[in-house]
């Protein structure tokens, strides 16, 4: 099948997916370039174009020649060329579940998690839902009508979209007026609000080989420059540092891993996800899990395949036989 890297996409991780389109162009340099353009059209776009664009977290990507056409129009013609798509996308539209259904319903192969796993690891709410039945320690949430009370119980909260990446629109929650912020928030889009949980921020990314079986990766421990995990610190900030493998004990390891696994299976993922978690005192609570997290030389997940061995053009060439082994059941 003819391979093609799908990058761009209509959500506020675009940045990311453009800078993971690099990455994975570097690892298939032979994949045609579709770039998803923000007003919904898709282009195809050169190498020299996409490796020309050198501030990809901050500036966005702008393609030139015609358009494809708008996405259906674009996955239509996939499916005409026989195209498998490797999905360089993340947040919305793109990892939701909506495009992944799209495909589906043309037959289209692509990378990463189905349209029902993606749309359930998608929302948060849910995602925690599914991670607590197998066995999975997550955070409490708590309405918005209660966050005040909650403060007073609690000291310290912390809310973030129910359905976004990246750490965007991430509020910590230290006084009464910080509310404010989240309730104007919360006007244009869902917001989730649990108590804050005080610890090391964690990642473990979960690789499916091909006979179906789960190998989790090394476990990441982040150290973000200043406050918390936000899109500055993992993709701008020169101090974050990414220890990886995390300086965990080894039964913390071992539960960290356990849980990323539980929560891949639960949620019916496929090929790769990443989880994060927190560890406290107590143990490691699980926060949400990622079917398309990123691939770009900074990102996680890459620097634990690094870890556990596994190259990254391997890593690649695993998820584009599973995706042709999806297609044919």
């Amino acid at each position: 099948m003819r391979q093609t890297i799908l990058f761009g996409g209509t959500s506020k991780e675009r940045l990311v997916s453009v800078a993971s389109a690099q990455a994975l162009h570097a690892a298939l340099p032979d994949a045609d370039l579709w770039f998803w353009n923000d007003d919904d059209h898709v282009y195809a776009v050169t190498p020299e174009a996409l490796l020309a664009h050198t501030r990809p977290f901050e500036e966005a990507f702008r393609p030139a020649g015609a358009a494809l056409g708008v996405l259906a129009e674009a996955l239509d013609r996939a499916a005409t060329e026989q195209r498998l798509l490797v999905l360089g996308l993340h947040g919305g539209v793109a990892e939701n579940g909506e495009l992944q259904a799209m495909c589906e319903m043309r037959s289209v192969p692509f990378t990463g998690s189905g349209a029902a796993a993606s749309h359930l690891a998608f929302d948060k709410i849910a995602a925690k839902r599914f991670a607590a039945i197998a066995g999975v320690r997550a955070p409490v949430s708590i309405a918005l009508a209660e966050a005040e009370a909650a403060l007073e119980a609690h000291g310290r909260l912390i809310a973030k979209p129910t359905r976004d990446g990246s750490s965007y629109g991430l509020f910590f929650i230290n006084a009464k007026q910080d509310l404010v912020a989240v309730r104007n928030a919360a006007r244009t889009e869902d917001y989730l609000i649990e108590t804050f949980v005080s610890g090391i921020e964690a990642t473990c990314g979960v690789l499916e080989q091909a006979d179906g079986s789960l190998v989790a990766l090394p476990p990441i421990e982040i150290v973000p420059a200043e406050g918390g995990f936000d899109y500055t610190a993992k993709y701008l900030a020169k101090s974050t540092q990414e220890i990886c493998p995390g300086r965990f004990a080894p039964e913390v390891s071992a539960v960290i891993m356990d849980y990323a696994v539980r929560a891949h299976r639960v949620m019916g993922c496929r090929g790769y996800s990443r989880s994060d978690f927190i560890v406290a005192p107590d143990g490691p609570i699980f926060l949400e899990t990622n079917t398309l997290p990123g691939l770009t030389k900074a990102s996680l997940y890459p620097k634990a395949l690094q870890a556990q061995g596994v190259a990254f053009a391997d890593f690649l060439d695993g998820q584009i036989a599973l995706a042709e082994q999806a297609l044919r059941r």
